[in-house]
């Protein structure tokens, strides 16, 4: 009977294969799987199977109702994860095998890796277990000693059952509380009317608190006035400067003589809070001597900690702006296909106390790898012997499932430059740990005068050590502590007098707090548990924070998916509907969701789970108490609003000038007092599911319409863009709110005659019009939403239509501006329009409008693209192949153009397009009445329309000239720079390549409704 070994990555695997090769023998290499005469090898690629409610459980219509709620299932079926469902099914087949009698778990050494294969085994057996003996692979080195070493004391099934416990049960609550919490704030928000969802989890509704809470940190700060007083002090060997300080200064002092029953983190002792204090202090000082005292001692600052992923994402940030989603793919990039760095996804900032050889190595290949701005500092590092054992670097108490990122073996080559920057940003944290601190001589010198302080300091670099791995960088590289180099100062010879030439005051203004940037976000989740003040969860949480390094990026861009967050330049910014979620859960009193603290309490429960001291089945009641207590005080909340920190608006009620005022769910006018009932109006602050910003209801109230806006969506889920109007209802007497779609309908439906004798023309009717404004030709005006032939609607001069011109105002979300229409109609094509979003695929893309004269319609056109078509060895043309080819070119290209239209149900229009498609000519179905590809897309297989089937024929054609697929996994695609871009991520299968191709490609027929 063989082994079957199941490790967590395709990299882990290979490892294995190779450490017990000389010990087991020759492995064989298969698809999905390495196998000898004892072992069968085999990986997933991370989770290939969720968990989910049982099908009695699973509630399809009205689960945003408070009447399916709480859901809390007696025990959780699981699914295959769709992306992974083929590496799932070979697995499976593995274990299921007759020759197979044992299975050996090589997961990654944590909760997270024993989850995995848990899941894996339960789905595998099915209805009943599998029923084979399970061992487990304990690996904190993947060195081949340390593998074959992990091998000889595998643990028993039975050690690892409270691991698996905490692991399940950590996975259950996340969905109870998330499933739950969610349908929950929805059914709230949704009772009135309308669907807003309302998502909540334990991780990133914290995450979102933190954020809001700066936010109103900072809306609510009021700056104030503070002055500094600068001087410069002449003395024999030249200028230096002072600034003014109280050197008998304590804040503790300052707060209670200030009255403050806070500290005022704004008191510092260099500060003069009143101008008359600092001018008299400027005036005092000005043109007197001066004694100096000096102090000088020498420092040294050790390099920053070797990468986890969180550091790297907050370093990347910080230097390149790179989002932390970002960070993580490129990672992954130089992880996964270029072998160059270790896996990136870890926790952890150490390496296993066996890897100093490895380590050694590694700076052997760096020193060999002519990378000019790297080498030679891995040659003096191994010159000067500086990669020594040290339990800085060297700590397998401080390795938790991966160790730190540091380069491997494999000297990368093709890199793309995204790449070569994070590649550059890890080989040098991982070289400068090993290098001597960097030295420094810090002066600090007082200059006394007229009994005032003026305080100078200088930092000189004496030895550069680890920062001369930096170069030109070294005076600005010292991202942890933040000194600057302040430079040298002018030498002071001993009793001499300095001369105070110019003293000033200088006034400044405090400053609000910072919003977080990416950066300072991943920090804040990482160090999450230093805000929870219960010193057990605090202890707790001291190696989890907020999310995993894996997950925290994705959780951040999941906030700004959910218009929880806006993305300005570097800041995160939070929304309306931020705001709105935190007061709903402050005035539900559940914010247990808010705070870091729930997942500190959770952390300690699982510790303890994991030792042995709680059951799964206490800690799982609790979670479902918690879950039913927060589904109740949302249920049975039975207040008219939700208390919070409601804005007074400025613009006045529409209908009686009265008092405008923001509560939970509306804004409502107040009365003229502001405090009575008003006179009745009011709106909704969430229409179709998108929430008013402030400033937006302002204008909206100041204008009585707003828009278009983007971001609602309709009650199937579909989003739109639409205007808002504020319209007087002579049904209440009273104004109301309004989408606006335009009444162009109005006059075709009851035959009113439309007047545009008061509009300006856009233009001649494409349609009927003969190119100039003619009496026989109709002119285009503006219509409701659309722009319409006036021949296309009943008017005085004509009332019954002859045309039907007309072309919406919004198409795919893209407003097209009255300018662009008139450019149109004068030379039949518009600018390159670039807000565009596909209704089926929902991506943006970029085109012109233009006049389909064959067609009769206004139809998309492409730009050509600016990546050239791939260069193919194909036998060379004759020049009258070349000539015939061009004119078959031109004509499949105007075909593909005109189909490129509106959808519509005409018999007519779909005559035409079967007569447009008959007159292609046969010879040239590639370029016929295709697709266009996208940008990306294009740069590989060229710019021509295409149908899908010659797409994958040229995709693989690419592929396999490139040798791009993976040596140990021919089903799978390594993407280089090119593909990369097409993928959006290092690695696919061929089974995704049909999936992915669609998302690059603009169908002929794709249209807006509207339009």
């Amino acid at each position: 009977m063989k082994t079957l070994v199941i490790a967590e990555k395709p990299s882990v695997a290979q490892d294995i294969v190779r450490a017990l090769t000389p010990v087991s023998g020759k492995f064989e290499k298969h698809d999905e799987h390495f196998e000898n005469d004892t072992h069968v090898v085999t990986s997933a690629v991370g989770h290939l199977v969720e968990i989910q409610a049982p099908e009695s459980h699973d509630v399809k219509r009205g689960k945003w109702s408070f009447a399916h709620l709480p859901v809390i299932p007696p025990h959780f079926d699981l699914k295959p994860v769709d992306k992974t469902k083929t590496r799932l099914n070979a697995v499976v087949k593995l274990a299921k095998r007759k020759d197979v009698g044992q299975l050996i778990n090589a997961c990654d050494a944590g909760r997270e890796g024993e989850l995995i294969f848990r899941l894996i085994e339960q789905y595998a057996g099915g209805a009943k277990p599998l029923g084979k003996p399970v061992s487990r692979l304990w690996l904190q080195s993947m060195t081949p000693q340390a593998i074959r070493d992990g091998f000889q004391h595998l643990r028993s099934d039975q050690q690892m059952q409270p691991l698996a416990d905490a692991a399940r049960c950590r996975s259950e609550a996340d969905w109870l509380v998330g499933i739950n919490g969610t349908r929950a704030m929805t059914a709230f928000n949704s009772r009135d009317g309308g669907f807003f969802l309302t998502t909540v989890g334990r991780v990133q509704t914290p995450t979102l608190s933190v954020v809001v809470e700066r936010e109103e940190k900072i809306r609510k700060f009021i700056s104030r006035d503070y002055w500094e007083i600068h001087a410069s002090f002449a003395a024999q060997a030249g200028q230096y400067p002072g600034k003014w300080f109280d050197p008998t200064f304590k804040r503790a002092a300052a707060n209670a003589a200030a009255g403050n029953e806070e500290m005022d983190a704004e008191l510092k002792g260099d500060r003069v809070w009143s101008a008359r204090e600092a001018q008299a202090i400027a005036d005092a000082v000005r043109g007197q001597q001066a004694t100096v005292s000096e102090e000088s001692k020498p420092t040294t600052q050790v390099s920053p900690l070797l990468f986890d992923l969180t550091s790297l994402q907050r370093e990347a940030n910080g230097k390149f702006g790179f989002s932390a989603k970002t960070t993580l793919s490129i990672a992954q990039s130089l992880y996964e296909r270029h072998k160059a760095l270790t896996y990136p996804r870890t926790d952890s900032r150490a390496l296993p106390e066996d890897y100093v050889p490895v380590v050694k190595q590694t700076f052997e290949m760096l020193a060999d790898s002519g990378m000019k701005h790297l080498a030679p500092h891995a040659l003096t590092a191994l010159n000067n012997n500086y990669v020594r054992p040290s339990k800085r670097i060297f700590d397998n108490a401080k390795v938790s499932d991966h160790f730190a990122i540091i380069p491997t073996l494999q000297a990368p080559s093709g890199l793309s430059e995204t790449e070569q920057k994070i590649y550059d940003l890890v080989v040098r944290r991982f070289m400068a740990v090993f290098f001597p601190a960097a030295e420094y001589q810090i002066t600090t010198r007082i200059s006394t005068a007229a009994s005032h302080s003026f305080k100078t300091e200088g930092k000189v670099l004496v030895k550069p050590g680890w920062l001369a791995i930096y170069g030109k960088e070294a005076a600005a590289e010292q991202p942890e502590n933040g000194d600057k180099n302040t430079g040298n100062l002018v030498p002071v010879q001993p009793n001499e007098l300095v001369n105070a030439e110019s003293v000033d005051p200088k006034a400044l203004k405090t400053r609000p707090p910072a919003r977080y940037t990416e950066a300072t976000l991943l920090g804040a989740m990482e160090g999450a548990g230093k805000t929870v003040e219960d010193d057990e969860l605090r202890e707790a949480m001291q190696e989890k924070g907020l999310g995993t390094p894996a997950t925290r990026s994705s959780i951040i861009e999941g906030l700004i998916s959910e218009a929880y967050m806006l993305r300005e330049g570097r800041e995160l910014i939070p929304t309306a509907k931020a705001f709105q979620l935190m007061t709903l859960l402050r005035g539900l009193d559940v914010q247990e969701l808010t705070k870091a603290e729930l997942t500190g309490e959770w952390e300690f429960k699982l510790a303890q789970m994991e030792h042995g001291k709680l059951s799964r089945a206490s800690f799982m009641a609790e979670i479902a108490a918690m879950t039913e207590r927060m589904v109740k005080k949302a249920k049975e909340y039975d207040r008219d609003t939700i208390p919070g920190d409601f804005a007074t608006l400025q613009t006045p009620c529409p209908n009686c000038g009265g008092i405008v005022k923001e509560n939970y769910r509306r804004y409502t006018c107040t009365g003229l007092d502001g405090k009575s009932d008003g006179c009745g109006f009011s709106f909704g602050k969430t229409p179709a599911g998108r929430t008013f910003e402030a400033a937006e209801v302002e204008q909206f109230l100041r204008d009585r319409k707003i828009g278009p806006l983007s971001g609602f969506r309709s009650k199937a889920g579909w989003p739109f863009t639409a205007e808002m109007v504020i319209k007087f209802d002579e049904e209440t007497k009273n104004y109301k709110l309004e989408f606006d779609f335009g009444d162009d309908k109005k006059g075709e439906e009851s035959g009113e005659l439309i007047d545009f004798s008061a509009q300006e023309s856009l233009g001649a009717c494409p349609k009927c019009g003969t190119g100039t404004e003619t009496a026989a030709g109709g002119r285009v005006f503006e219509h409701g939403k659309n722009y319409v032939c006036e021949k296309s609607v009943p008017t005085d001069a004509q009332p019954t239509p002859s045309c039907d011109f007309k072309t919406g105002q919004i198409i795919l979300q893209q407003p097209i501006e009255r300018e662009q229409m008139v450019k149109l109609l004068a030379t039949g094509k518009t600018d390159l329009l670039d807000k565009f979003v596909s209704m089926r695929t929902r991506r943006a893309f970029k085109a012109m409008l233009a006049w389909d004269a064959e067609a009769g319609k206004v139809n998309f056109e492409f730009a050509p693209s600016k990546f050239p078509p791939r260069k193919t060895a194909a036998t060379p043309l004759t020049k009258a192949a070349v000539a015939s080819k061009s004119r078959a070119t031109r004509a499949t290209s105007a075909g593909a153009t005109a189909s490129k239209a509106v959808k519509t149900t005409k018999p007519a229009a779909k005559k035409a397009v079967k007569a447009t498609a008959a007159k292609t000519p046969r010879k040239a179905p590639a370029t016929g009445a295709g697709s266009t590809p996208s940008a990306a897309l294009a740069a590989v297989i060229g710019a021509e329309p295409i149908a899908r089937a010659q797409v994958i024929k040229k995709l693989w054609d690419y592929i396999k000239a490139n040798n791009l697929q993976d040596a140990t996994n021919k089903r799978a695609i390594n993407a280089d720079a090119k593909l990369l871009a097409v993928f959006g991520k290092p690695q696919v299968t061929m089974f995704e390549l049909a999936g992915i191709v669609g998302k690059h490609l603009v169908s002929a027929t794709e249209v807006d409704d509207k339009k």
